[in-house]
């Protein structure tokens, strides 16, 4: 058994060709993808934050609006980018979200990916510490972050308050009880997942991983995930950890489906640079007849080490499309690998 959920970027563009031509589109439209979703019986609606992009970017009014719509499903981030975030600030809006989803945040956070802009984070206020970069402030502000989760007083209260406060030293508030075992960290690197491990985070790895042995994609995340595995169990944690992997699956069962994916089955990893100084392998789609998809992601080891997949959506060709996607894939394909 598996837990299946869609991640959407959240696309937008004004084009005649796009079922999602703003950003009110973009956000409505995924609020009604997470109901169509939960209706079909899928496990999660993932959202990915970008910032100066025509995507998603700000996770928690959307992720309450999730909450406050549906009843079952997961909600949650794949990735939330740290460097543009204040963790206490942020802390209390993912108190918030999760108090109105009843619980059912899955926070997705990382160092992020390539930016739109030059060092974007710092048009937001925030700036790496002398002698440290970006991946170490985001790293930094988690940290932060994790242990405000654990809802621990730390603030000395004022002797003459506006309210009358609780004994002891104050937190962050709302606080909702259970979210810091739900929190996850989206890794790239075998070591960072192991760095995830040790603070006692869940693992998401996605299309994308540093390319650390030239194997193929899937080999070097299966190997990640073991590694990952392995550090969890050497920190000792009380709770089992769980591992996402993300795909881009589509089930050719309409001529629909034929027109935007057929043309896509032969697809293959892919090798580039993210910056200067960075080879990345990207992994290969898969879109096939539901037959031939069950026998190619029979030898994906990474998806048979996760506990948890996310395909991946194309939003802007609308809800009732996506939902198409995902239904395909949970009745036709699902079945047959022992995911349902």
């Amino acid at each position: 058994m598996k837990h299946i959920g869609f991640l959407s970027f959240g696309h937008w563009t004004p084009s005649p060709q796009s079922q999602t031509r703003s950003a009110a589109d973009a956000l409505l439209q995924s609020i009604e993808l997470a109901v169509a979703a939960e209706e079909l019986g899928a496990d999660g609606a993932y959202f990915r934050v970008h910032h100066f992009a025509r995507q998603l970017g700000s996770p928690f009014p959307l992720l309450a609006a999730c909450g406050a719509r549906t009843r079952r499903i997961e909600l949650g981030t794949a990735v939330i980018d740290m460097r543009y975030e204040n963790p206490l600030y942020m802390a209390e809006d993912a108190g918030a979200a999760d108090l109105i989803a009843g619980g059912r945040l899955q926070l997705g956070l990382s160092r992020g990916s390539p930016e739109q802009v030059i060092e974007g984070y710092r048009f937001f206020g925030y700036a790496p510490p002398e002698g440290t970069d970006d991946a170490a402030m985001a790293r930094q502000k988690t940290e932060v972050f994790l242990e405000v989760l654990k809802g621990v007083g730390f603030a000395e209260p004022n002797p003459r308050p506006m309210f009358p406060n609780p004994p002891g030293l104050l937190r962050v508030e709302p606080h909702s009880e259970g979210l810091r075992e739900r929190i996850w960290w989206g890794s790239a690197t075998n070591a960072t997942a192991e760095w995830a491990a040790m603070l006692g985070m869940n693992l998401q790895s996605s299309t994308l991983k540093f390319d650390e042995t030239g194997e193929p994609f899937h080999i070097q995340q299966a190997k990640q995930i073991r590694a990952y595995r392995a550090a969890w169990k050497a920190a000792g944690h009380k709770w089992e950890p769980r591992v996402s992997v993300s795909r881009s699956i589509f089930a050719l069962v309409d001529d629909r489906d034929r027109m935007y994916f057929g043309r896509n089955g032969d697809s293959r990893d892919q090798i580039g640079m993210i910056d200067e100084n960075t080879r990345a392998i990207f992994g290969r789609s898969f879109a096939a007849e539901p037959d031939r998809l069950i026998d190619e992601l029979k030898g994906d080891e990474a998806i048979a080490e996760a506990d948890t997949l996310l395909l991946t959506v194309p939003n802007q060709l609308g809800v009732d499309y996506n939902a198409h996607v995902i239904e395909a894939i949970l009745t036709h394909v699902a079945p047959g690998l022992g995911w349902r």
